[in-house]
């Protein structure tokens, strides 16, 4: 069974083809990340805009990569929600469209929940080169997902039965990396520019706090964000009333580098506790990590020492946003759902997993 998968929730617009749930024929992403740089981030009327001039060129690259016509395709599967609504509304209409110009089932799909979907992926045609996962996960099945808006672990027992167990009490990690790298003068997106700088220092520089939380799989940032920002304001000589918006021109490169290793450490830190906590807890048969987060190499290390089973990770196309998780997952729902009808279908902007 192939599926057509259409993602367009925030700033990336993809599509991909994937065969069956597991085998990967195309995966174009065309992303906005250049255009909104110059802001410090998303601008959602500038993202709405930009899907609608490239939604249909990347689905007709997706068909042409994969050697596929419409006769090809089983189905199509979209994301309807989370994500930025005039974002959602641009990738749904198509998908909702082509539905019924080729008289194609239509599924909707959760973008949360497809992220856990990549690590499903373990095949792809001869002209993709991705280090894939050698095989898929078992169930039951412990997630971590982590990204810009999303930090959560996650307990699937099936496809489409799973318990949110787990999640951030104030700022996703994502959010935390992209906040902190303002503070450090560090270029947007804050994960890949912290990444990078955290390489030239010393994780231990600095001693951040790890919140203490009611819920045993619970995460908060907010707190390790303050600390990251009253000890800037103290290595450059300033008080608390310092605008952080200035600290960029008083952060040296030491400071810089070692506030960006001990923070990434401490960060990834905490997701890990929780993680190894809840495998212990639960003792899943596999662990897997998902969002644009698991695509950090500290979190693979921290994630892969602290557990004693073995992690096959996505590769890191398939951790940032894509279409081909999303029709991984169609495929999967195709098995547990009925099609939506493309007249009906309405997107839901900050619908949870635990909402489905």
């Amino acid at each position: 069974m192939r599926i057509l998968g259409i993602e367009s929730s925030c700033d990336e617009t993809a599509a991909s083809i994937v065969e069956d749930g597991e085998r990967l024929l195309s995966n174009v992403v065309n992303s906005q990340i250049d255009i909104h740089a110059e802001y410090g981030g998303v601008i959602p009327e500038i993202a709405a805009r930009s899907h609608l001039e490239v939604i249909n060129p990347v689905i007709k690259k997706a068909l042409s990569d994969a050697n596929c016509t419409w006769d090809d395709i089983d189905a199509i599967a979209v994301t309807y929600a989370p994500g930025l609504i005039g974002s959602l509304l641009i990738g749904s209409l198509a998908a909702r469209t082509l539905a019924i110009i080729h008289h194609k089932p239509l599924y909707k799909i959760h973008h949360v929940e497809a992220h856990v979907y990549a690590n499903f992926i373990n095949q792809q045609s001869g002209n993709l080169f991705l280090s894939l996962p050698k095989k898929q996960p078992s169930f039951p099945l412990l997630s971590l997902i982590v990204s810009g808006g999303h930090s959560q672990l996650v307990l699937f027992q099936n496809h489409g039965d799973y318990q949110l167990i787990g999640q951030t009490q104030d700022d996703a990690v994502g959010e935390a990396f992209d906040k902190v790298a303002k503070i450090l003068g560090l270029p947007y997106p804050g994960g890949p520019s912290i990444s990078k700088a955290a390489e030239c220092g010393d994780p231990h520089a600095f001693t951040l706090p790890i919140a203490k939380l009611q819920g045993k799989y619970d995460f908060s940032f907010s707190g390790l964000k303050t600390a990251v920002l009253r000890a800037v304001q103290r290595e450059v000589g300033k008080d608390f009333t310092f605008p952080s918006h200035e600290l960029p021109g008083l952060v040296d490169d030491e400071l810089r580098h070692n506030m960006a290793a001990s923070f990434q450490f401490t960060a990834i830190k905490t997701l890990v506790d929780k993680t190894r906590q809840a495998y212990d807890d639960f003792q899943p048969a596999s662990v897997v990590i998902a969002g644009g987060v698991a695509a950090n190499q500290e979190l693979r290390h921290q994630l892969s020492a602290a557990l004693p089973l073995s992690i096959d990770y996505a590769p890191i196309q398939l951790c940032t946003d894509n279409a081909a998780m999303i029709a991984a997952l169609g495929y999967y729902r195709a098995q547990i759902d009925q099609p939506t009808n493309p007249y009906d279908l309405e997107v839901q902007p900050s619908l949870s997993m635990t909402s489905i």
